[in-house]
This record gives structure tokens, C-alpha cells and sequence, in this order.
């Protein structure tokens, strides 16, 4: 029999051994791959092709922020293939003009121009470009609870082990971040980690020699590290610190924005406006891959006369495009940005507090928005993470109960659709609820 005349597990089971078999996976050793199969999605929920259904509370790789099948942005991407499907990005389009334009309404004034890109990755590696263009220097220093992308000097600038086998990139520089419940500083209060975090860039800048240092890259709200939500006071001073060297600030909203913290970007809550802001992922849901780089009017001005030695085939591809404005017209006119935030105030917020006080293996739980991380432990008192074992234990159950999560080391990332309702999310948090207390016993 062909897979065409498959159906239901035997389908499911014929794609699992034709990807198996065919496909390298990222992130993988290949012999030791998933056996999951997606087959469609609609909202919140997705399914295989036995009729299996989950609750998304992954929202894939934190991207599908509108939820899975929008008929707005679908709509939009077919109206565009059926008028011109791809373009010369030096060529004027319509559709990418009026891309940017919606981009550019969600950010602040200082903002002039967007640069398009196919992903995150290659928006950071752009605003890079840009930064060392624009300062003449070469340093650019990131935190080690960090992932900017799996290019060259993106992945260079991520702090995780993903950096260590790809270190081909010259000129990166870390430092450690602010992160209270295990802190790099001796810290006992939000404020304290603030300052000794601060102080801690600081001397690094310095060290390294301040005029050296081209930019900090930064995520706005560090995603795959663990949803670390910068204490009050400390994005303000690294623009400080910035302002003060003549040092671009990059702030990576790739994971963060659009909706994600229940604003159109993570750093309107910070009081801070940065120089560059590089994003992918929620603005148009992954639909069509689609990344860009804001451009502020004076880094936008060097390249007035100055040729920017930049590009990419795809970059503002006219799928991609459609798939941005059809995306952020139905967030705005449905309120999808607000409903982030209200969910994570009155349901995921309290709920998952709710779950920090009933759960042994719950550490801390910390975030906003539909985007959160759930720190679990075998030791609250010690904090020793939850072995990997029971990790694996924990993912397996969420996936047997009908709930599909985000993981990393040993964290639950609780990441539903920017669309989730407030009975999704509730259900959500019972399933992970019922998991954690089965792991636990």
C-alpha cells in the first residue's frame, strides 16, 4: 500500500518512518528522534492524522502567536499567490511596503526604516552587521542565558551550549544576565540583582574596552533560557551604559514580540527605546518564514550613501509579506494583543501561582502574557533542577493527556496562541497540574 492510500495510524506510522528515514532533524542526534506526527491545527489545538488532538501550549517553537489556521492570514497569503508569488528584493512592492508599514506603527517614532529577513536568525546577524557599520568598532557583547539563532554570528552571540561546537564568529563577548533565583551575584531582592547585574555588564564593557564594543545584543525577555523577566530599573541601564560608550543597543524581540507579553513588544514595559529591534516568529505566525530588523533614523542615515553589503534572495518574499499584514490586520482588529495580556493576568498569572503553592517540584514560576516558564525541582530548598528523567516522565505524560508543551532543561514553558481562551488555558494548567502531581508521588 502507498502512503496516498494510508489513513488514520497507519498514515501517522508511514510518515513517522519516511521522515525518520529522510529527513536530519535540528537539535537531534538522529537515532533518537520523536515519534509525533502533526497532520493540522485549528486555534489552539493541533492533531495527527488518527484524530489525536492537543491542547498547543507550545505554540510550536513560541511562534504561532495568531493560532494555528488563521482564516484572515490564509486568506491573505492566497491572495497574494494568486497576484505575484515572489519578487526581486530590489525590486518596489507593494505588499512589503505595506508590511513595513504596519511593523513600523507598532514601534516607537525613532523608528524609520525595516529591513526584511527569512527569520530571526538573520535579523540578528543583520542588526550586527549594522551595528559594527554604523560605530566602526567590532565587540558584541551577549549574555550567556541567551539564544539569538543558528547562523553564524547569531549563534555565536547565544550564550547556551548550542554556541560551543559553532564558535567560527569573531569579535562576541558574554556576561551574565539578571536572574534572581540563581543569581550569578549574591543577590537577595530584585533591586540588588539589578544593580550587581548592571555593575557586572559594566566592568565587562570596560574590560574589554569600551570603545571596542560596536553593540549589546540583547533579549528583551530571554525566552528558550527560561523566561527571565528583566527586574525593574535594568533594561533602562544597559541604555544608559550604551548611551554613555556611544554603543548600539540590539534588543532581540524575535521570541518576545508581537503580542507575546500582552504587548505589541516586550520592551514598552521596560522604559526603554532601542536603537534596533530585530523580530520574526509572531509577526506573522510562522506562516511564511519572515524575520526583520527595525532600523532607527540614524543608523538608517549611514546607509543613505554607504552601500549596506546586506541581502537575501527572500528577504520581503510577497508570501511572507501578505502573511504580515493579514496577521497583524486580524490582531489588532480582534484584540488578540489584549487577550494575551488579560489571559496571563487573571488565568495563567494566578494559575500557575496557584501551582507553585500546591507542587513539591515547582521552583518558580515567573513571566506575563501568554509567555511563562515553569522552573521544577527535586529540592525546593536546595533548587537542584528535576533530573532529566523525571523531565522526560513530564513531557511524556503531557503529551498522553492531550496537552503539547514547550521544554527546556528542566522547565515547562507554558506558551499557548496569543488567542487562548480563558477555558484553554484552564485546561491547560489542570492537565500540567494532574502531570506534575503524578510525577511527584
Amino acid at each position: 500500500m502507498t502512503e496516498e492510500t494510508l489513513t488514520g495510524a497507519a498514515l501517522d506510522a508511514a510518515v513517522l518512518d519516511a521522515d525518520h528515514r529522510h529527513v536530519l532533524h535540528s537539535w537531534s542526534a538522529q537515532a533518537h528522534l520523536p515519534s509525533f506526527v502533526l497532520a493540522g491545527g485549528s486555534g489552539c489545538r493541533v492533531w495527527d492524522h488518527a484524530g489525536t488532538t492537543w491542547l498547543d501550549f507550545s505554540s510550536q517553537l513560541v511562534n504561532t502567536n495568531i493560532g494555528h489556521q488563521h482564516p484572515a492570514v490564509v486568506a491573505a497569503i492566497k491572495e497574494q499567490a494568486d497576484l505575484l508569488t515572489t519578487v526581486s528584493p530590489a525590486t518596489a512592492n507593494r505588499t512589503r511596503a505595506a508590511a513595513a508599514e504596519r511593523v513600523l506603527a507598532k514601534a516607537p517614532a525613532s523608528f524609520t526604516k525595516v529591513f526584511f529577513t527569512n527569520g530571526g536568525a538573520d535579523a540578528n546577524e543583520n542588526a550586527v552587521r549594522m551595528a559594527r557599520l554604523h560605530t566602526g568598532r567590532d565587540k558584541v557583547v551577549s549574555t550567556y542565558r541567551s539564544y539569538h539563532g543558528n547562523t553564524g554570528s547569531a549563534v555565536v552571540a547565544t550564550g547556551d551550549w548550542r554556541r560551543v561546537p559553532n564558535e567560527y564568529a569573531r569579535g562576541h563577548v558574554h556576561a551574565f544576565g539578571p536572574y534572581l533565583y540563581r543569581s550569578e551575584f549574591w543577590a537577595t531582592t530584585e533591586a540588588q540583582e539589578c544593580e550587581r547585574a548592571l555593575q557586572h555588564l559594566e566592568h565587562v564593557v570596560v574590560a574589554e574596552g569600551a570603545t571596542s564594543v560596536a553593540a549589546i545584543l540583547l533579549e528583551t525577555i530571554p525566552g528558550t533560557a527560561g523566561v527571565l523577566v528583566p527586574p525593574r530599573g535594568y533594561l533602562a541601564g544597559v541604555r544608559e551604559i550604551c548611551d554613555r560608550h556611544g554603543i548600539v543597543l540590539i534588543l532581540d524581540e524575535v521570541m518576545a514580540g508581537f503580542g507575546r507579553t500582552g504587548s505589541w513588544f516586550a520592551f514598552e514595559a521596560h522604559d526603554v527605546v532601542p536603537d534596533l529591534v530585530t523580530f520574526a516568529k509572531g509577526v506573522n505566525s510562522g506562516y511564511v518564514p519572515a524575520g526583520g530588523v527595525l532600523v532607527d533614523a540614524e543608523i538608517a542615515a549611514t546607509f543613505d550613501e554607504q552601500v549596506f553589503p546586506g541581502g537575501l534572495t527572500y528577504s520581503g518574499h510577497p508570501l511572507a509579506m501578505a502573511a504580515i499584514v493579514g496577521a497583524l490586520e486580524a490582531m489588532e482588529a480582534e484584540g488578540i494583543v489584549q487577550n494575551a495580556a488579560r489571559v496571563g493576568r487573571d488565568v495563567l498569572g494566578p494559575g500557575l501561582a496557584a501551582l507553585a503553592e500546591q507542587s513539591p517540584l515547582v521552583g518558580e514560576v515567573r513571566g506575563t502574557g501568554v509567555f511563562w516558564a515553569v522552573e521544577l525541582v527535586a529540592d525546593r530548598t536546595t533548587r537542584e533542577p528535576l533530573s532529566a528523567a523525571d523531565m522526560a516522565r513530564v513531557k511524556a505524560l503531557c503529551l498522553e493527556r492531550g496537552l503539547l508543551a514547550f521544554f527546556a532543561e528542566n522547565r515547562v514553558h507554558v506558551v499557548p496562541p496569543c488567542v487562548v481562551t480563558d477555558d484553554e488555558a484552564r485546561e491547560g494548567l489542570a492537565i500540567l497540574a494532574g502531570v506534575l502531581r503524578d510525577v511527584a508521588s
